[in-house]
C-alpha cells in the first residue's frame, strides 16, 4: 500500500498546530541549541509560505518576491500558512515540477521532504515548550521509511546534526530522532 502522503501532512500539520498553541515562552530553548521557541515556529510558518506558490511550478525567485511576509502572531501565521499549504498540497498534482532553491523536484518528493520537516520540529517544539513529545506511529513509520534510505547523507546535506548513535532496538521514534542529529533518550 502506497504511503498517503497527504494524510500524513494534514496529521503533521495538526501536531505541529497543538504544540504551536502551547507555546508561553517564545524564548524559551530548543533542542537546536542555535534556536528559541520563536525562531523554530517561524522557520517552519517561513517553509509553509513558499508552497502554494511553488506548487503552481512558479521558479523559487519568483515565488520568494512574491510571497507573503510573516506577521508578528506566530499563532495565526502558522494557521494562515499551513491551512494554504494544505489546500495546495490537495490540489497538486503529484508529478509538477517544485522549483526549490538547490534542486527541481517532483511534488511527491517535496510533500515527503515537508511532512518530515514538520513532524521532527513537532518534537523539538514539544520538548521545548514541555508538552507531550510522542509523535504519531504512522508519521513516525512514514517517515523512517523516507529517510532510511537517505540515512548516511542526512547530516551531509546541513539540515540535520550528526547522527545520535543509539541501540538498533530502540524504539522507532527514537531512532528517527537520532538519525536528525537528536537524542530523545535525554528527558526535556
Amino acid at each position: 500500500m502506497a504511503t498517503d502522503w497527504i494524510a500524513l501532512q494534514a496529521l503533521a500539520v495538526a501536531e505541529f498546530g497543538r504544540r504551536v498553541a502551547a507555546v508561553t515562552d517564545w524564548d524559551a530553548p530548543t533542542p537546536d541549541s542555535e534556536w528559541t521557541t520563536h525562531d523554530l515556529v517561524a522557520h517552519v510558518v517561513d517553509e509553509q509560505r513558499w508552497i502554494p506558490k511553488l506548487l503552481t511550478g512558479c521558479d523559487y525567485a519568483q515565488a520568494e518576491a512574491d510571497v507573503e511576509p510573516i506577521g508578528d502572531d506566530l499563532v495565526a501565521e502558522w494557521h494562515r500558512f499551513s491551512t494554504a499549504a494544505t489546500n495546495a498540497w490537495r490540489n497538486a498534482p503529484e508529478d509538477v515540477p517544485v522549483h526549490l532553491s538547490t534542486d527541481v523536484v517532483p511534488a511527491a518528493q517535496y510533500l515527503a521532504e515537508q511532512t518530515s520537516d514538520i513532524t521532527i520540529h513537532t518534537w523539538d517544539l514539544a520538548r521545548a515548550t514541555a508538552t507531550d513529545d510522542t509523535l504519531p506511529a504512522e508519521l513516525v513509520q512514514a517517515v523512517w521509511e523516507y529517510f532510511e534510505p537517505q540515512i548516511e547523507g542526512l547530516a551531509a546535506t546541513g539540515l540535520y546534526a550528526a547522527p545520535v548513535d543509539v541501540d538498533d532496538d530502540a524504539p522507532l521514534q527514537v531512532r528517527l530522532l537520532a538519525v536528525t542529529g537528536r537524542d530523545a533518550r535525554v528527558s526535556a
